[in-house]
């Protein structure tokens, strides 16, 4: 289907970092085929990723006016928020009554943040950040004296969490507060797993060089009286805990969505059997909810699209590659994971350039050239950090990981 201008009219719902990939991977991919235009409530464009590191005074998150970065990825902005979807007329409504007529429609409205372990400091992002600094600074005064930080149920990306103690470790260390006992709880059989043993072993020696407590196995449930209840069984004593937050799916009318609100896709980023309508990023089925596999999402079904108008492209199914970059308050760590085999990389250099914490194929380049955003990783100024050897992985195209 194609608009009367003989372009596909492509509208892509939401402005964050799966709609300004897919954006500029459409118009690489398919040039002067496709009209793209992007409709978001937003109006800046906020870089998250370093939301853990604000409350440090180590890094902090920056925002960005969305419209100059759409319209120099090559589309239109409009204001609105997308609450339906009417497959069959090929058009949306939005929050103020809008219809918005589409040919091929790509869905990138992320997911919901919701309160997983009732009692806990529920760390979403930026929004929490004073709420975290207040309880640093009740450690570092001498009114607490243990902190767990838990990782609920459900949640697939727990790299922020690991993040979270280990920056509270060196910050409170920095700071000669050194009887705060910080421990992780988890409900992974292994510290960071989902990145495989290397990555594993090397997270957990981290831990306990940073002196920091581990319990696997166990899944937090809530925090009252002073005590972190456990399933299968069980309770830890401690002062506070920080949890991070669930993430629920916008759940969209016309559109079909779990229990949850997620929305099913096939292996291009189709929805359903609706051959016009895609969706990339969180709010997608897909478990893992991060950035880098977001910008990989919206790559699959950018090119679905364009070779749907005709562009000479050749559409790829989804195959994930996991890149996680975890600050430690010291050298950051790249991990780096294929899912499905056993190659695996960790290193205090970089694995992937521009070294930034969310991967994007355009993405990255694109923020790194108009807003600067291809510097390394904030870190202590220290050379005193930890590095062990291990051992060469066959497996690892990279020759040697390394912690």
């Amino acid at each position: 289907m194609e608009g009367t201008s003989g372009q596909t009219r492509v509208l892509i719902a939401g402005g964050g970092v799966a709609a300004l990939e897919a954006t500029l991977a459409l118009r690489a991919l398919a040039e002067d085929r496709l009209s793209i235009e992007v409709v978001a409530p937003e109006s800046d464009f906020t870089y998250r990723p370093l939301a853990v590191a604000e409350p440090f005074r180590v890094g902090e998150v920056r925002r960005f006016p969305l419209r100059p970065l759409v319209e120099a990825a090559g589309a239109g902005l409009r204001d609105g928020r997308v609450t339906r979807v009417d497959p069959d007329r090929h058009s949306v409504r939005t929050e103020d009554g809008a219809e918005l007529a589409y040919d091929v429609l790509l869905l990138a409205l992320g997911a919901l943040p919701v309160e997983a372990v009732p009692g806990a400091l529920t760390f979403r992002g930026p929004e929490d950040g004073p709420a975290l600094a207040a309880l640093l600074e009740q450690a570092l005064a001498g009114e607490l004296r243990s902190i767990a930080f838990a990782l609920p149920a459900g949640v697939s990306w727990p790299l922020p969490l690991y993040e979270l103690a280990l920056l509270t470790g060196t910050y409170l260390t920095d700071r000669g507060a050194m009887g705060v006992e910080l421990t992780v709880v988890t409900p992974e059989e292994t510290p960071l797993g989902l990145f495989g043993a290397v990555a594993s072993g090397a997270i957990r020696e981290l831990l306990e060089t940073r002196g920091i407590g581990l319990r696997t196995h166990a899944t937090p449930l809530s925090f009252e009286a002073g005590a972190l209840r456990l399933t299968p069984e069980g309770e830890i004593e401690t002062d506070r805990v920080v949890a991070l937050a669930r993430l629920a799916g916008p759940g969209l009318e016309g559109i079909p969505a779990d229990r949850d609100g997620f929305v099913p896709t096939d292996a291009y980023g189709r929805v359903g059997s609706e051959v016009d309508v895609y969706a990339a990023g969180d709010l997608t089925q897909f478990p893992l909810k991060q950035g880098g596999i977001a910008t990989q999402q919206a790559d699959v079904a950018a090119a679905a699209i364009a070779a749907q108008a005709g562009a000479p492209v050749e559409p790829t199914p989804f195959r994930p590659v996991l890149r996680g970059l975890l600050l430690t308050g010291m050298a950051p760590r790249y991990l780096r994971a294929e899912a499905g085999t056993a190659r695996s990389a960790v290193d205090t250099e970089p694995l992937w350039w521009p070294p930034a914490k969310i991967v994007g194929r355009y993405l990255a380049p694109f923020l790194a050239t108009r807003l600067g955003l291809s510097e390394e990783p904030p870190q202590r100024p220290s050379s005193a950090y930890l590095r062990v050897e291990l051992e060469l992985d066959p497996d690892d195209p990279s020759g040697l990981s390394r912690v």
